[in-house]
Parts: structure tokens; C-alpha cells; sequence
């Protein structure tokens, strides 16, 4: 039976969420809804598609998230207990998908989207389980097991759909104007609300502060590394509407990891430029690369927008964390242990600096092994054929979901008053 949680002081100070934290989670609603949907709608023929496939994978992850966790707690505990935690890690267990199928987007059915979710959250969940409380992995902003793990995962999908098969230019799929004015509308709405999606599971306090202080630094260090490293690898100097929707948000996905230790402003600067360069290159260079050498279709780019920004804020963990001291100056971390203590006492006491360091690293294996798995299996069963996997012809295209009317079919307001008395005329 399902039993709705007690808010009472000593059960929000077990979790650590108050009243406090909603406006948080309202905050990520937000990014989910209507900043990740309008960042989808950069292709010009299936926008409505993109933006109505990320509100209903939106909606049923975290129902299937739901369940998930509750068929868990039922199994130890004999009744499923709902609270807003509980809906904090479905609303991210969610998250991964949205993330993932930006590698198809435009080339599978909705049959094939609500397949591939309801294979990767539950392994989502257990990949979590095993990288956060098995391992002890720091990572409040889900760096590690959010944008990582959901990369590589979507690409691991693509790879097996589409096998070997080199997937030529489809003719809608190269953007305009208009359609890359509101994907950039969607990366300002996320710009703006990232910073609560980093900090809303952190200790209320210090940490919380410290988690969006260091986001706010890293995001704008990113946005002006974008803007300059777009310019200059562009011949004309002009800059690139790809490498703004996306290098402004690399910054927020790698901070995640480390962003409410205590480091010096300019560590946070340093890092949301550094990413910011990854995403702009791996646009530039590597995406192509990947597509001629390994066939590896990435339709939005996540591998460089959350992988190689995720990568680089994992070393950056670890990093943090060898240089860990007992000095309150330095980076010591202070998000929640699996235990509920506080992880710098992990670190220092428990495991030592060196084996904490060690565990980042082997959660950032973890993330990336079990996601290429993952996704290459679920990729192979997407392939079969009762998913109703669209034609080329149709993909990229609204109508084969929407009844759209093209403006050209549309009747001229001088002509209709004539074709209304002609349609009566045939009537009669």
C-alpha cells in the first residue's frame, strides 16, 4: 500500500529536505519542461515533436522512477513510502532519459522512447545504488551518475540501432534561423535554474551556498569561453548558434561534482572555462570524427555537452579531493555520505584522501562501462520491428505525429470568401 511520508522536523533533518527545498525542485520543473524542450527544437520540421517527446518521457520516467523505488521499499519494508526525496531521485532518474535520447532524436518512434526508458531507469537506479552507496562516490550534482551515465548510455543506443550504418545528412536536419532563436530561448531557461539543480540535494547551509556560488562563477566563466572559442575557431570570426545552446550549459554539468567543496573562486572559474573549450572542440572536431570513423550517430551532441564536460569535472573530483585538508581553506567537500555524515569526515577519516580519490575515479568507470552495455542491449532490442521505427523519409518530420499545416497549403485570406461559395456550390 502506498503511505504518503510524515514531514515531521526529525524526518526532514534525516533527509535533509525542508519546505525550503521545493522552490528547488519547482526550479528544476522549469529546466525539465520548458528549458530542455526548447533547447530540443533546434531542428526546423520537428519541433512539436521534440518538445511533446521530452514532456511525455518526462512524465512517465518519473512514474516508472516511482514505482521502481517504492517496489523496493515494499520488498524491505512491506508498504511503499512516498516523499519528496523519493521524488527528487525519480525527477532525476528522469533526467537521464531526456539526456539520452538527444542521440536518436528525430530518428525513433515514440514506441521506441518509452522502450528505451523504461530499460534505463532501473538501471539508472542500480548504477546510482552502486557508484553513490557502494562506493561512496561524492557527487551531489550528479556529474558522475546523472550526465555521464546518460551519455554514454544514449550513445551506446544509437551505436546498436543504427549498427554501421552511416547515416547520411537528412535534408531537415540542418537548422534555421528561427529554430536555433528558440533552442537558445531553452539554453537561457536552463542557464538561469542550473544552479538549483546542482545545490538541492546539498546540506542547507554553507554547502547549499557554496554549491551555488561555485555554479553561478563556473556557468559565467563558460558562457564568455563559449562566446570567444566559437569566434575564434570560425574563419570568418563569426560565432556558431550550436556552440552557444551548448558550451553555455558544459560549465553547469561540470561543476556538479565538486560544486559545493570549498575552493577558491578561481578553481571554479578555471573549470567552467576548461569545459566550456572541451564542448566547443568536441563540436568542432570530434563529433565529425566520431561520425566518419566509428559511425556513431550523436543528433544533439550530448557526448559533448555531458560527457566530456562530465569526465573533466570527475578528474577535477579527484583532484579536489587529493588536495583535501583539514584546513578549513581548503576543498573539502561537504554534501551528504551515503551514511548521512558528512563526507568530509569520509574522507578524511575513513577511507584517507587517497582512497576516496580512488573511489571518484572508479565511480566515473562504473558510470561509463555500465552505461555502454546498457545501451548497446536496449539498442538492439529497439530494432525490433513491432516498434515502428520511422522511414527516412519521415524522420525529422512533425507530420508523421501532428496534423500540420504547411503555410502553403494554407488558403489565401483574399481567395476565401470565393472557395467558400464554390464549396457550397459543389455541395449543392
Amino acid at each position: 500500500m502506498w503511505e504518503q511520508a510524515e514531514l515531521t522536523p526529525e524526518a526532514l533533518l534525516d533527509c535533509h529536505l525542508t519546505p525550503v527545498t521545493f522552490p528547488f525542485f519547482q526550479d528544476i520543473q522549469v529546466m525539465l519542461v520548458v528549458g530542455l524542450g526548447l533547447l530540443l527544437t533546434f531542428l526546423p520540421r520537428y519541433g512539436f515533436s521534440a518538445f511533446t517527446h521530452n514532456f511525455l518521457l518526462l512524465n512517465f520516467s518519473l512514474q516508472w522512477a516511482l514505482v521502481l523505488q517504492g517496489l523496493l521499499h515494499h520488498f524491505h519494508h512491506g508498504q511503499i513510502h512516498l516523499d519528496l526525496h523519493k521524488l527528487l531521485i525519480s525527477e532525476f532518474a528522469a533526467v537521464t532519459v531526456l539526456i539520452s535520447v538527444g542521440a536518436i532524436l528525430g530518428r525513433a518512434s515514440p514506441c521506441q522512447l518509452l522502450v528505451m526508458a523504461t530499460c534505463e531507469i532501473p538501471i539508472y537506479l542500480a548504477s546510482e545504488w552502486v557508484i553513490v552507496t557502494c562506493l561512496g562516490v561524492l557527487d551531489v550534482g550528479g556529474t558522475i551518475t546523472i550526465h555521464v551515465f546518460s551519455c554514454y548510455f544514449g550513445l551506446g543506443v544509437s551505436k546498436a540501432l543504427f549498427r554501421t550504418t552511416q547515416q547520411p545528412l537528412h535534408p531537415k536536419e540542418t537548422p534555421t534561423p528561427s529554430s536555433d532563436l528558440m533552442s537558445l530561448v531553452g539554453t537561457l531557461i536552463l542557464w538561469v535554474f542550473w544552479p538549483s539543480f546542482v545545490a538541492v540535494l546539498c546540506q542547507p547551509g554553507d554547502a547549499q551556498h557554496r554549491a551555488i556560488l561555485n555554479t553561478l562563477l563556473a556557468m559565467s566563466a563558460g558562457a564568455i569561453t563559449t562566446v570567444v572559442a566559437s569566434s575564434l575557431l570560425e574563419r570568418d570570426g563569426k560565432l556558431s548558434p550550436g556552440h552557444l545552446q551548448n558550451g553555455s550549459l558544459a560549465s553547469g554539468v561540470a561543476i556538479g561534482v565538486v560544486a559545493d567543496m570549498a575552493m577558491p573562486p578561481v578553481a571554479a572559474l578555471a573549470l567552467g572555462s576548461l569545459s566550456a573549450v572541451a564542448c566547443v572542440l568536441g563540436f568542432r572536431f570530434l563529433s565529425p570524427l566520431l561520425r566518419r570513423k566509428l559511425t556513431l550517430h550523436d543528433q544533439c551532441g550530448i557526448h559533448n555537452l555531458h560527457g566530456l564536460p562530465g569526465i573533466l569535472g570527475a578528474a577535477a573530483s579527484v583532484v579536489a579531493v587529493l588536495v583535501a585538508s583539514k584546513d578549513t581553506s581548503g576543498p573539502q567537500p561537504s554534501q551528504l555520505s551515503p551514511a548521512g555524515g558528512n563526507a568530509s569526515e569520509v574522507v578524511e577519516g575513513q577511507r584517507g584522501v587517497a582512497g576516496q580519490a580512488l573511489c571518484q575515479a572508479a565511480g566515473l568507470a562504473v558510470a561509463v562501462g555500465a552505461s555502454l552495455l546498457a545501451g548497446l542491449l536496449t539498442g538492439a532490442a529497439l530494432r525490433l520491428p513491432c516498434l515502428a521505427r520511422p522511414p527516412e523519409r519521415l524522420c525529422f518530420d512533425d507530420s508523421q505525429y501532428f496534423k500540420i499545416q504547411d503555410e502553403a497549403e494554407s488558403p489565401e485570406p483574399d481567395n476565401s470568401t470565393e472557395e467558400g461559395a464554390l464549396a457550397l456550390k459543389e455541395q449543392v
